[in-house]
């Protein structure tokens, strides 16, 4: 296979793009790197699409590897032949070598085994042979033998039998067949150990769903079902189809003798050994698919949060509440620093609302505290009247935001914490991380493991490993996106950096402390561990705001230094201008790139963005990204009536819709169908976490705490009613089924919530309802990891 080629026709990039991408990698290049770096390379291949192709070429290579392994084992044999290799090196999939290889591979003893051991072999090709005159029972009679206890003629035929059903199981073509048979006609099928139980997974007790229509997330759902004993899952695969193709296969002549001995065959064959093997592989492709889209969906929320934009230049105060152990405050300064911590009680049971108040006075007149960040979990809503109230008293603005706790408490007592904040309890580490994420959200959650930050769905269920990598590529990106200060930068942050590994990322603090601050890229070098290469991938990333080169500061890699002077020079501007920042009309100068770019030296893409960053120096990608909704009053749940209309920030983005944040300590739930006019597949095309958008109410269930929303303004008020009662008829069954899922904010949103599918009637022709009696409501019967 020539995995270059496949590569690039699976990515529909080119050839030479796929091959300069592949030889940088090989070469030790990190993704970051060749995304920013080595443009003209591979043609500007972004980070997400090297990243496919890298998880590709992982794949074909171990793909390759395993076919070589697979030819030696059967060479070894002496049963290759030429038509078995071809067939072997063409396949495109783990799974059809395995098809392949199935005959060849050493077994343990199984019936076919036995029986061939027993001799019973030639009886087999007899039968196979199905020649009109042979008497079965005859020839079976030959192969009695005590001594090899084939007692009789039943035994012998027995014998037979299960080799021929072997055989018809191992065959990698009828394999083939039966698995494109199940998963175009099968069904996915779970039903409840214990009926009358109740539990969250009720929609599933009678479910029934074509294989080729079931969602990812109802996938992930029943099997968390099926693990906690709760579910039984089997598929009904179309038994009655799949034996009229083996027998069509296998029986070549109806008027034999051996015809009906056959068709036993194929039944024992299929039903013993083929629809097992097929079903297991089936629910495995099902669960993988599901994880992977779930783990895409993860990957782009969790990039969009950590792509917010920082609230620079603020003294935060950060408000971790509580009720019993009180609230924990701590101030901290624009760069970080914190400057005061303490701990007030103005929630139940100690109610000291008046000296926490006065507290929160002094801080504020001592430290000229701008903006409060309230953690939005136990004891938030509390916390916020007091903080309204307050701000009402003081002469000075003062204004506050809820801050997503989630991976707060992961973060707070772990050993990280521990060591930035040696004399802190866990709740003053929260409070200090409610403030940090606010003033540099990327900052601070890269010191949380991604898994625990809480924008994903079914995290919990899927492959931690794969999960991990590829959220961890994710935060990669990010970080080195937006580069890190040098000379601020943790251990954490620069642990993401291109090249960096978290020895040398504490290497480099470490020598920072040493030596007083960076004033050069090149200091670097002086860095334990960090040669050549490291510096090759990471230079770039790093950033120097008040250095000896002005170009430091820029994104501009060290390696085009001498560039990026010819090319300031030839448009009349000196490194003093770089470092007064007098070069922003910089491109307007330009009237020939390529020109331009054959007297510097470098490709005319590299130019570009040298230019780009000359005209920009250190510009955060992050500006771009919509700001945070400041508040200074309450809102309160009881305060929301049908068709209002909200401005709110989209908290997490889920396969059947999006949670927005309206400031109400309950994230409303916009169903799918609800975000816009439009028919979208999933609700990334149209939102991203973070996203400030304006939400109508369409119900509210204050006993329930669940709020209903739509991005449809005008139209909510009408489809909430039909919502309500019985539903849109209009809706499809997908979508029926997608809104009796849920995905809730708030503290518990450290861990993922999901949502059930729906409940089918018996008539498995019919297409998904819901349970009798009960609302079609978006939040009938959740799931919850609590």
């Amino acid at each position: 296979m020539d995995i270059i080629a496949a590569i690039a026709e699976e990515l529909q990039i080119k050839k030479g793009q796929a091959e300069a991408a592949v030889k940088l990698i090989d070469e030790g290049n990190t993704i970051p790197f060749i995304a920013r770096y080595r443009k003209e390379a591979t043609g500007s291949l972004n980070d997400e699409v090297l990243r496919n192709l890298f998880d590709r070429l992982t794949y074909l290579r171990n793909l390759e590897d395993k076919k070589q392994t697979v030819l030696a084992s059967i060479e070894e044999q002496g049963k290759l032949t030429d038509e078995l290799k071809k067939a072997i090196l063409e396949a495109q999939t783990q799974v059809a070598v395995d098809d392949l290889y199935r005959p060849y591979r050493p077994k343990r003893r199984t019936r076919a085994t036995i029986a061939k051991e027993k001799g019973l072999e030639p009886l087999a090709q007899t039968i196979l042979a199905q020649e009109s005159s042979v008497d079965i029972m005859a020839e079976a009679a030959k192969y009695v033998d005590a001594e090899k206890d084939v007692a009789d003629e039943a035994a012998a035929l027995a014998g037979a039998k299960d080799i021929i059903a072997e055989n018809v199981s191992d065959n990698a073509d009828y394999r083939t067949k039966i698995r494109e048979l199940t998963m175009q006609k099968g069904r996915l099928i779970s039903t409840a150990k214990d009926p009358k139980a109740e539990s969250v997974y009720e929609m599933y007790y009678e479910f029934d769903e074509a294989l080729s229509k079931v969602a990812g997330h109802r996938t992930l759902a029943i099997n968390r079902g099926e693990k906690e004993k709760i579910l039984t899952v089997k598929i009904e695969a179309p038994t009655e189809d799949i034996i009229k193709y083996l027998k069509k296969q296998v029986i070549t002549n109806d008027g034999a003798p051996t015809a009906a001995v056959l068709t036993e065959v194929v039944e024992d064959a299929y039903n013993r050994l083929i629809a097992p093997a097929i079903e297991r592989e089936i629910r495995n492709n099902l669960t993988e698919e599901a994880e992977d889209g779930a783990i895409k969906v993860f990957g782009k929320n969790l990039e969009q949060l950590l792509m917010q934009p920082p609230i620079a230049g603020q003294v935060v105060l950060g408000w971790d509440p509580a009720f019993r152990t009180g609230c924990k405050i701590s101030v901290v300064d624009p760069t970080g620093k914190v400057l005061d911590t303490t701990v007030i009680y103005p929630t139940a049971p100690q109610n000291k609302v008046d000296e926490a108040k006065a507290i929160i006075k002094k801080l504020i007149d001592k430290h000229h505290v701008t903006l409060i960040s309230l953690g939005n979990g136990t004891a938030s809503r509390e916390s916020e009247q007091v903080i309204v109230e307050l701000l009402k008293e003081i002469p000075v603005k003062v204004q506050y935001i809820i801050v997503n706790e989630a991976g707060a408490s992961v973060y707070s007592a772990s050993k990280l914490a521990t060591e930035e904040f040696p004399n802190f309890d866990v709740g003053q580490r929260s409070a200090t991380s409610m403030a940090r994420r606010l003033q540099d959200p990327l900052a601070e959650l890269v010191k949380i493991d991604p898994k625990s930050i809480g924008v994903g769905q079914y995290q919990h269920d899927m492959n931690q490993k794969k999960l991990s990598e590829a959220l961890g590529g994710v935060v990669e990106d990010c970080v080195n996106k937006v580069g890190v200060d040098l000379n601020t930068a943790s251990v954490s942050l620069l642990e993401y950096i291109s090249g960096i590994s978290k020895t040398i990322a504490k290497n480099i603090v470490d020598y920072r402390e040493e030596n007083g601050k960076f004033t050069s890229r090149s200091q670097l070098l002086k860095v334990a561990k960090l040669g050549p290469k490291a510096f090759e991938q990471c230079a770039g990333f790093m950033r120097i705001s008040d250095g000896k080169n002005p170009l430091d500061a820029t994104g501009v890699h060290p390696e085009s230094y001498d560039a990026t002077k010819a090319v300031l020079e030839k448009l009349g501007y000196t490194m003093e201008d770089v470092k007064n920042r007098n070069v922003v009309g910089i491109s307007k100068k330009v009237s020939d790139y390529k020109a331009l770019a054959d007297e510097a030296g470098v490709g005319e893409i590299t130019l570009r963005d040298i230019v780009k960053e000359l005209e920009k120096p250190a510009r955060d990608p992050r500006e771009d990204m919509p700001k945070p909704i400041l508040r200074s009053d309450v809102l309160e749940m009881k305060d929301l009536t049908p068709g209002m209309v909200l401005k709110g920030t989209v908290r997490n983005v889920i396969d059947f819709g999006c949670f927005v944040d309206i400031g109400v300590h309950q994230d409303g739930l916009v169903h799918i169908s609800e975000i816009c006019d439009r028919y979208i597949k999933h609700p990334l095309e149209a939102v991203s976490v973070g996203d400030i958008v304006d939400v109508q109410v369409m119900s509210v269930d204050l006993k329930k705490q669940r709020i209903q929303l739509t991005m449809k303004i005008g139209q909510g008020t009408d489809k909430a009613g039909k919502s309500e009662n019985s539903g849109s008829s209009k809706d499809s069954a997908a979508n029926k089924a997608d809104r009796s899922n849920r995905n809730n904010g708030g503290r518990n949103s450290r861990n993922d919530r999901n949502g059930t599918g729906s409940k089918n009637n018996n008539n498995r022709n019919k297409k998904p309802h819901y349970i009798k009696g009960k609302k079609n409501n978006f939040f009938d019967n959740i799931i919850l990891d609590n």
